[in-house]
């Protein structure tokens, strides 16, 4: 493990091959980059370079179309498809987000036993019939970084000290949601209150982001409280910690503020992954050992506690979700 930009850098070379060296390396670095910053980035993650091209490429065609074409994928209420400039309030925040962005998540039929009983989020992704191109650039990239997540989480249990297979029955019907991201320039005279996105937590379990090389993210450092920059890193995909680990590791792994404030002059483009737990997935930090005494937490389902932090957030939920 190196330091770059005051953030670790972890090799996951061997770990998807199963090599117990590696995947001990692994854990004891992410261990302390997520007790010490709950941010870092990880390399050698298996994704394929021309699985991350395709879908960089496919983003950028995708926004640049008018924006009464993108229209035609508008957000949903299973929280599926395009999200306009300005439709998301992160908590405590005084103005919108400056981004728009592409969502999607397990596809899964209308027949399927999930959808037909109404759980949330759940149901089949919104692909525009404008460009069909999109759908094959973007899944491929899906299931690619899913593989990627469950690698990541073999060693997050590592480091955590349980079983590396602790995690995998979590995720039989993962809630795992992509977003392809857009950044416009930050407005010249934008004021102080103004962000990409404004500085908040993620909701979820792990976050995967690769960024494009135009900088912008920062974190806000543990210990001196003052925020760095997540540099890009050429080949790398940066890895934070969510809300639902930090309550299921009982505060263990820090759940770290970010933001994005978009000052390179021209667009900015990302693919954010929330790898999540299926929906019923109990959350409970009992499971990792911790002692019912000592407890922060009380269990609660992924999905219900993921549902409610993106109904406090999407203003499209906040006036009754569109259909």
């Amino acid at each position: 493990m190196t330091a770059t930009a005051n953030l670790p850098l972890i090799d996951m070379s061997g770990v998807r091959e199963g090599d117990p060296a590696a995947l001990s390396r692994a854990g004891d670095a992410i261990r302390k980059a997520c007790s010490e910053t709950g941010f870092f980035y990880i390399v050698n993650h298996g994704v394929p370079q021309t699985v991350i091209n395709a879908a960089m490429a496919a983003a950028k065609t995708f926004f640049a179309y008018p924006s009464e074409v993108k229209r035609r994928v508008a957000v949903n209420k299973r929280h599926r498809g395009w999200h306009a400039l300005g439709g998301a309030l992160m908590y405590e925040a005084t103005k919108p987000d400056f981004k728009e962005f592409f969502s999607m998540g397990l596809e899964l039929p209308e027949d399927d036993p999930s959808v037909l009983a109404g759980e949330a989020l759940r149901g089949p992704n919104q692909w525009p019939d404008f460009m069909p191109t999109l759908r094959p650039a973007l899944g491929a990239y899906y299931e690619e970084i899913g593989r990627a997540g469950a690698d990541l989480l073999r060693a997050v249990a590592v480091g955590l000290g349980i079983a590396p297979a602790f995690f995998a029955p979590k995720y039989g019907k993962r809630l795992q949601r992509t977003q392809m991201v857009y950044y416009p320039p930050h407005p010249a005279m934008a004021e102080a209150d103004q962000f990409g996105v404004a500085p908040h937590t993620d909701y979820g379990c792990i976050t995967l982001l690769y960024q494009d090389n135009s900088g912008g993210l920062q974190v806000r450092e543990l210990a001196s409280n003052r925020w760095i920059d997540a540099t890009p890193i050429e080949g790398s995909l940066v890895v934070n910690v969510g809300d639902l680990l930090a309550r299921w590791s009982n505060d263990r792994f820090r759940s770290t503020l970010h933001r994005v404030i978009n000052t390179s002059g021209h667009e900015r483009y990302s693919i954010a992954t929330f790898y999540d737990p299926t929906y019923s997935a109990i959350v409970d930090p009992c499971d990792l050992g911790i002692d019912a005494s000592a407890s922060a937490y009380p269990p609660v389902a992924a999905g219900d506690y993921i549902l409610k932090r993106i109904d406090d957030s999407m203003a499209y939920r906040k006036k009754g979700g569109a259909v």
